[in-house]
């Protein structure tokens, strides 16, 4: 199943994507919350997955081309993200291989849908592309297992998660260099973990900025797998549908690369995960 966010009569709607056709899930489910994210935690996914594919199939339909996206959870309920998680990457950038995850947190409006532009700021053109998988939580969750970890997960998602390098240095922690407004895209789909037969963690990872290959790894590369992450987290934190991880970003990125390759308005960056979805955003200054 691949679930969508769109606008529908100037609010948030969801809905599932059948190729090239979308059914909202308020006309398939009546009395869905009208707030998306309580309307997301209502589906109760991964377990109540079938009978929403039941639903789905008895409801009407309506064209996926010509609707407006917006980020796939539009104001989710925690935006948790690790550094440095993969091997290469982190031998890229001169840092020690962690022995505990980075974790910084992003706000919603530092969100694009995918299609949208993202927004280079006024006060900085060291914008550097990321792409990384993005873990969409589906049930509430403590104290989570290696074992069972993935049992919260309603699915999975791609993310450019943009970083203003040089405002990323300018402490000690790198909250300030991810949360421009505009600066991460994610998108386009939710997609529910069975159409990931092998799992998140043997997957091809790639970016591309107007059509080169930047990027090209796979997340069996990561230092810290999904189940290990999600353990690490609800260790210290209630996980809550809605809420969603952006897993790091493998090798490729711009300030390593002599000379470095920042995004710059007219751009095209493209980050293709594999089974998940290809995630495209064009790149504009902000206005003045």
């Amino acid at each position: 199943m691949r679930l969508i966010a769109f606008e529908h009569e100037g609010r948030p709607a969801l809905g599932a994507r059948m190729g090239e056709e979308v059914v909202a899930l308020a006309d398939a489910i009546p009395g869905l919350p009208a707030d998306p994210l309580a309307a997301f935690a209502s589906l109760n996914l991964p377990e109540g997955a079938p009978a929403l594919a039941e639903k789905l199939a008895k409801a009407p339909r309506r064209p996926f081309k010509g609707l407006k996206l917006l980020p796939v959870v539009p104001r989710p309920g925690k935006i948790i993200c690790i550094g440095l998680n993969y091997v290469e990457h982190a031998k890229e950038g001169n840092n020690p291989i962690p022995d505990y995850p980075a974790v910084f947190f992003r706000g919603h409006t530092s969100l694009a849908a995918h299609g949208e532009p993202l927004l280079r700021p006024k006060v900085s053109d060291k914008f550097d592309y990321e792409a990384e998988l993005v873990i969409v939580v589906g049930q509430r969750a403590k104290h989570l297992t290696e074992a069972n970890a993935l049992s919260c997960v309603a699915g999975y998602t791609c993310m450019n998660e943009g970083s203003l390098r040089d405002y990323q240095r300018k402490g000690a922690q790198w909250t300030v260099g991810k949360n421009f407004d505009r600066t991460g895209g994610l998108g386009p789909e939710i997609v529910t973990p069975d159409e990931i037969p092998q799992g998140p963690n043997a997957l091809r990872i790639t970016s591309r900025v107007n059509g080169q290959t930047m990027q090209d790894s796979n997340t069996s590369d990561m230092i810290f797998s999904v189940p290990r992450i999600l353990a690490i987290l609800s260790e210290v934190m209630t996980l809550e549908p809605g809420d969603i991880i952006a897993t790091g970003t493998p090798s490729g990125v711009g300030y390593p690369r002599k000379p470095p390759v920042f995004m710059k308005p007219g751009d095209t960056i493209e980050v293709e995960i594999e089974g998940v979805g290809t995630l495209v955003n064009t790149v504009e200054d902000e206005a003045a």
